[in-house]
């Protein structure tokens, strides 16, 4: 039977190191993860034959559907968002029935109904199997993941919470989807509306218009002024005019989009929109309830804090933030209670300050941090719906501003016109 030589990390964050022997390296891997340990690294080391001597293992047989299914492509996988969520739900209902990570991930690889998902899954089991970790193996599988789910992902397998951590990921990428469905569907109304606005003014401008000056003309009558500057308009668009306007919006997008895409101006674009109307808010308090979340998880499953701190740091995606994260850090290691070097910083609410101190009081940080967070994500949820509520009604609100702008111009001029007529 082949030994194996292993190296595997504990649910505590230490590693481990020995051999045992087993059939198959799968086997070898079920029985380190019966064990709670997660494998590092896994090579067969030899087999001992009957006359007792070593000698050296002969690779298994594999067979026909074996085969093929290392033969596919082991590429990234292009997800789009509700299958991310998808994959999310998933693996955390999997992992919270008792599951093992790698048994989990071969359960979605063998239901039909998942699709693509099925090669997600196979990607992650053989990249987990090989010994590499989770997290970065959400990383070889799809980028569709980002840098912020990978981060959360590693921050559960060091604390042994990653079927939490991935239940409350997929919470949030369902309510953000929830969202931007809201969105589109409160953009249909305005759409069509501003469809609409363009059609008559372009209709106006290249029919109506024309035939009013042919009409003017034959009579010697003038144009009003408002006539004179949409004439002026439309033969500036109908040149050169409009496909400059193109040119400079579609440049200055590209440039504004590099601009905060440039690692010297990240942290200034990360902390400029914590300051936006409206979003802003919500920005933060997605902030506060994922630093909560995570920071009592590492913290309830028996991480340091300061070590909780560090994790919580790097799954958080905002620069201007996780400098803040790492101020806080440098206070705590130097001896500092968290409350009061969270005060110190200078970028957390009075109330979160408060229940923090009282955790830390009572010895009980992490039920703390848990309510905290569960205050917030209400909070959160709270903001959400109020700009769902307000998106539709702005729109309508300024487009029919815009509509009805044109159309008192538009008629303005058709008055005028009559008018001069009439004068004449």
């Amino acid at each position: 039977m082949p030994t194996f030589q292993y190296k595997a990390l504990r649910t505590d964050g230490t590693t481990a190191d020995g051999e045992l022997e087993a059939s198959d390296r799968h086997e070898a891997v079920m029985r380190l993860d019966r064990s709670g340990l997660q494998p590092v690294k896994l090579d067969i080391k030899a087999e001992t034959n009957r006359a007792g001597k070593t000698v050296a293992a002969k690779p298994k047989k594999e067979s026909k559907s074996e085969l093929q299914a290392t033969e596919e492509p082991l590429g990234p996988v292009r997800l789009k968002k509700p299958q991310v969520v998808l994959f999310t739900e998933e693996l955390s209902e999997l992992l919270g029935a008792g599951l093992q990570l790698e048994p989990a991930l071969r359960v979605m690889e063998s239901r039909e109904e998942l699709g693509e998902l099925k090669s997600v899954a196979r990607i992650l089991r053989q990249e987990v199997r090989d010994g590499l970790s989770f997290s970065a193996a959400l990383r070889k599988a799809s980028s569709n993941f980002g840098d912020l789910y990978c981060s959360l992902a590693h921050a559960g397998e060091v604390s042994g919470a990653l079927s939490t951590i991935l239940k409350r990921q997929a919470t949030y990428l369902s309510t953000i989807q929830d969202l931007q469905s809201r969105v589109k569907m409160a953009l249909i109304y305005p759409s069509f509306l501003v469809f609409s606005g363009v059609a008559v003014v372009v209709l106006f401008i290249t029919f109506l218009i024309p035939k009013l000056t042919l009409l003017l003309k034959s009579t010697q009558g003038d144009m009003p002024p408002i006539g004179e500057f949409m004439l002026d308009m439309s033969e500036f668009l109908k040149g050169w005019g409009g496909a400059s306007i193109l040119i400079i919006i579609i440049g200055s997008a590209v440039g504004f989009r590099s601009y905060i895409k440039a690692e010297r101006n990240r942290e200034w674009w990360d902390k400029t929109k914590l300051n936006l109307p409206l979003f802003g808010k919500v920005i933060r308090a997605r902030f506060f309830v994922q630093f909560l979340e995570t920071l009592a998880n590492l913290v309830g499953n028996g991480l340091t804090l300061l070590r909780a701190l560090e994790l919580s740091r790097q799954a958080t995606p905002n620069l201007f933030l996780k400098a803040k994260v790492g101020e806080i850090i440098e206070y705590v290691g130097e001896g500092g209670s968290l409350s009061r070097t969270m005060k110190r910083v200078g970028f957390f609410p009075p109330l979160l300050l408060d229940m923090v101190a009282v955790g830390e009081q009572t010895g009980q940080i992490g039920e703390s941090l848990e309510r905290a967070a569960e205050r917030y994500d209400k909070e959160l949820g709270k903001d959400i719906e109020k700009i769902s509520a307000l998106i539709q009604p702005v729109i309508v609100v300024v487009m029919a501003i815009l509509v009805g702008i044109m159309a008192y111009m538009m008629i303005t001029v058709i008055f005028d016109t009559i008018a001069g007529l009439n004068t004449g």
